[in-house]
């Protein structure tokens, strides 16, 4: 494939903002160049054929009114992404589609999610990311060493952000089945251990967040198939069936590893609860077995003259062994039923 020469100096290079992380002309022929926001309008109307993708990150209100006048996007669509904070869907404004997909992130050892917003048209792609979000740098440079990927077109592009999308969810899911596996021990410990429980808590509260991102978009991916808007030829209309089987997918393992972790508390909780069940039995008999010895002592400590053999003179050696029979018929009952 034909491409800019990597050699080219960064002052040639097209001037945008930060904002901005690509913004390519992709023609037909194979060849792609980089342009500039200025020059996207004279591009598409010099060539009746190719199509172009703009990557942006968190821009801001003048970039996102210069691409909206260069592509003529919808005033709501172009609402939304301001905003950033909406659910995955697919919105059709004309001959163009506005989807939503929340992305997620591991950050520092926590789930960090985004979003993408996507405007596809006949000859443009623009993805828009907000929050954490993996760039989709990668994703171009595969579609750029295969020509034909490309020569489909902008709609193939969503597929190909879609499915890096759902992607990188898996990785997520299968991290938090392997922390579950490496609670087991804990959750069968014979002590209790508090962080144990804390753990469990705060994989089922991200498996929560989770499920709330990957719901909704099955729903999205569903409508962008079914979507009459003909931008999406048949062959990315398969694709995207693909990607909504591998979001079926991570969604069922979210509810399996939630269903898990609401079993695991569970069982926790009991093993904690017969534990200390057993400690309370164990300190019962022995306050019995003490109780035996200090009531009949405690007769014998009153200041009555007349106490039962108090004058004999083997009162006090019989007392002893009376006292220790008690104990231990005592101690061998509670033996007997498990107390001790």
């Amino acid at each position: 494939m034909r491409s800019m020469d990597p050699g080219i100096s960064p002052a040639v290079a097209p001037a945008n903002p930060p904002c901005v992380i690509n913004c390519t002309w992709y023609g037909e022929d194979g060849t792609l160049r980089n342009l500039s926001l200025d020059s996207i309008s004279d591009v598409l109307e010099a060539s009746s054929r190719g199509f172009v993708w703009v990557g942006l990150y968190e821009p801001d209100d003048a970039v996102l009114d210069k691409v909206q006048a260069e592509f003529g996007l919808h005033d709501l669509a172009i609402e939304d992404t301001r905003k950033a904070h909406q659910r995955p869907k697919v919105e059709t404004y004309g001959d163009s589609l506005f989807v939503v997909v929340h992305t997620a992130q591991v950050v520092e050892e926590r789930i960090r999610y985004g979003e993408t917003h996507a405007f596809l048209g006949p000859r443009y792609l623009v993805t828009v990311r907000h929050g954490a979000s993996l760039s989709y740098a990668p994703v171009r440079a595969r579609l750029e060493r295969e020509h034909d990927l490309v020569a489909q077109g902008p709609s193939f592009c969503l597929y190909a952000v879609l499915d890096a999308v759902v992607d990188n969810y898996l990785p997520i899911t299968d991290s938090f089945g392997d922390t579950l596996d490496s609670l087991e021990k804990d959750i069968f410990a014979e002590n209790y251990r508090r962080r144990t429980v804390i753990r469990l808590y705060d994989l089922k509260r991200e498996l929560n967040k989770m499920r709330l991102a990957v719901t909704p978009l099955q729903d999205a991916l569903a409508q962008l198939q079914r979507n009459p808007v003909q931008l999406l030829n048949d062959d990315a209309r398969l694709y995207l069936r693909d990607v909504q089987d591998h979001a079926a997918r991570v969604n069922d393992a979210i509810d399996t590893l939630r269903e898990m972790l609401g079993t695991a508390l569970s069982v926790n909780l009991s093993l904690v609860t017969l534990a200390q069940g057993e400690t309370v039995k164990q300190l019962g008999a022995w306050a019995a077995l003490l109780a035996a010895p200090t009531l009949i002592t405690s007769w014998y400590g009153m200041n009555f003259t007349h106490m039962p053999e108090l004058g004999g003179r083997f009162a006090y050696p019989l007392l002893v062994l009376i006292v220790g029979a008690v104990c231990a018929v005592l101690y061998r009952l509670f033996k007997r039923s498990g107390w001790l």
